[in-house]
């Protein structure tokens, strides 16, 4: 039989790990909530392989906070929620969990971070729209209010879209992508670094035939360079890694960066590929791990 897939409804997810009890909690992507089947069976799936509890964390109601609420807002209370489940312990989608790593006070370490398909270094474009002609209409009207106040404070995408030919509107008007990367000259925060490099393995999954996000390699920092659509720059090429402004870079030398690049389209994600690639930094054992070799896919989930 052919390896079932398991597609997400979501843009992006991302597991933490924390060091002293080894529990996970499940960051669920724009356009999702905890109360979706597919979610709930997710989260159910992970617990049962890798023998470690499992949370999702859902940051107001659901889909249309995800949508709505910007991300800086959704950080504050996303760390806010965790600290009262766990106590002394923390962490929708990649970059809010990145965003608790960074920001997040009163939080212990956390060990293990597992981006599946996160727009790490922006998107060039608005997800999910479509080639159609309105769709079309409807992204190049957004690149011209995409920074303005109205639209960060009220679309929570337009948080991390990073249009390349507009650098300088970037960094001046959006609210959240350009502090979670230390991007504003003026303003680097070395104890964001210092968090994020304080990490024992960081695993940023890619999709091979990623259409959302633009370009595919942001789910491993690649992107394209400031005042240009092309080429797509490996993440080893910018200046955020070899400035090293998040530690992305010291981890990456350390040998705990793991990129994984897997078939399918934006988070169609198998259950062989699950096993392989996020269920052993879910384990107490994962400080010892290695990137794990192709396991044989399974029938089914």
């Amino acid at each position: 039989m052919g390896n079932p897939r398991v597609l997400l409804v979501l843009f992006f997810i991302a597991f933490i790990t924390v060091a002293q009890s080894i529990p996970f909690i499940v960051l669920h992507g724009i356009y999702n909530k905890c109360k979706s089947r597919g979610i709930q069976n997710f989260v159910k799936l992970l617990s049962d392989w890798s023998g470690s509890q499992g949370y999702c964390l859902e940051i107001g109601n659901g889909s249309w906070d995800s949508w709505t609420k910007p991300l800086l807002k959704q950080t504050a209370i996303a760390c806010e929620k965790v600290v009262k489940m766990f106590g002394s312990f923390f962490v929708p989608g990649s970059l809010i969990g990145r965003g608790i790593i960074e920001f997040c006070d009163g939080g212990p370490p956390v060990k293990n971070f597992i981006s599946v398909g996160g727009p790490h270094a922006g998107t060039a474009s608005i997800p999910l729209c479509g080639s159609e002609l309105i769709c079309t209409l409807v992204d190049d009207i957004l690149k011209f209010v995409i920074y303005s106040s109205l639209v960060q404070e009220h679309l929570t995408l337009s948080g991390y879209v990073k249009i390349p030919i507009d650098i300088a509107g970037y960094i001046k008007g959006c609210r959240f992508l350009p502090k979670l990367n230390n991007e504003i000259i003026n303003k680097r925060n070395s104890t964001y670094k210092q968090r994020f490099a304080s990490l024992q393995n960081l695993v940023l999954i890619m999709f091979e035939q990623d259409k959302i996000l633009i370009p595919k390699e942001t789910s491993w920092f690649g992107y394209y360079p400031a005042g240009a659509f092309h080429p797509v720059l490996p993440v080893q090429q910018t200046k955020l890694y070899t400035e090293d402004w998040i530690g992305l870079k010291t981890l990456d030398e350390a040998g705990k960066v793991k990129f994984v690049n897997v078939s399918g389209d934006h988070a169609d994600i198998s259950c062989s590929e699950m096993k392989t690639y996020i269920v052993p930094y879910l384990k107490d054992q994962t400080s010892r791990v290695t990137r794990p070799k192709i396991q044989e896919p399974s029938s089914d989930c």
